[in-house]
């Protein structure tokens, strides 16, 4: 079945279209989640939420726009629920590379630590500049994608991106010349 066949029939009842729906969907869900939390454990929780709110609102969803546009607004949501319920809370898990039988361990060292400054500035941006710089590189969305999921205007989220664009350019020649880290 194609995607919009499994949504029909999941609106319509069928709950075995809508769980294959839902597996289909659960890594977006999550990667997410993960990339706006920053913490394993609470985007695993805060994925979980949004795909039963996902369950649960299925006949509410309207092809008006694309589905993963719907559960990417809903899964937003309940991150920024759980940043309202637990603002200084904030943790950083460091990301693994496995290096590879070949792989100048050097090389793979430096690519750790340039990825953990990407996110480390990620990390410092506002909110809504995180949040749309997440959308555009992270997840591969549209500007007018961005703009449904964050209900804001096209111009808005264009505005957000140079915005934040120039701040990482900032943060990163900082991490390089061995200044600023979090």
């Amino acid at each position: 079945m194609t995607e919009a066949e499994l949504i029909r029939a999941a609106q319509t009842g069928d709950t075995d279209a809508l769980i294959q729906l839902l597996r289909e969907i659960e890594n977006e869900i999550y990667r997410t989640a993960f990339y706006v939390l920053k913490n394993q454990q609470d985007a695993m929780d805060a994925s979980q939420e949004a795909l039963i709110r996902i369950y649960k609102n299925i006949k509410s969803y309207q092809a008006k726009a694309k589905f993963s546009t719907w559960t990417q607004r809903i899964v937003m949501n309940v991150c920024m629920d759980h940043f309202r319920r637990k603002r200084d809370a904030v943790s950083i898990d460091e990301h693994e590379f496995p290096l590879e039988d070949d792989a100048n361990v050097e090389e793979e060292v430096q690519l750790s630590h340039m990825a953990k400054d990407i996110q480390d500035a990620i990390n410092l941006l506002p909110s809504r500049q995180r949040q749309v710089v997440i959308l555009r590189y992270l997840q591969d969305f549209s500007y007018a994608e961005i703009s449904e999921t964050l209900e804001l205007p096209i111009n808005t989220v264009k505005s957000h991106l140079f915005r934040a664009r120039q701040q990482l350019k900032e943060l990163l020649s900082d991490y390089e010349k061995g200044g600023v880290r979090v």
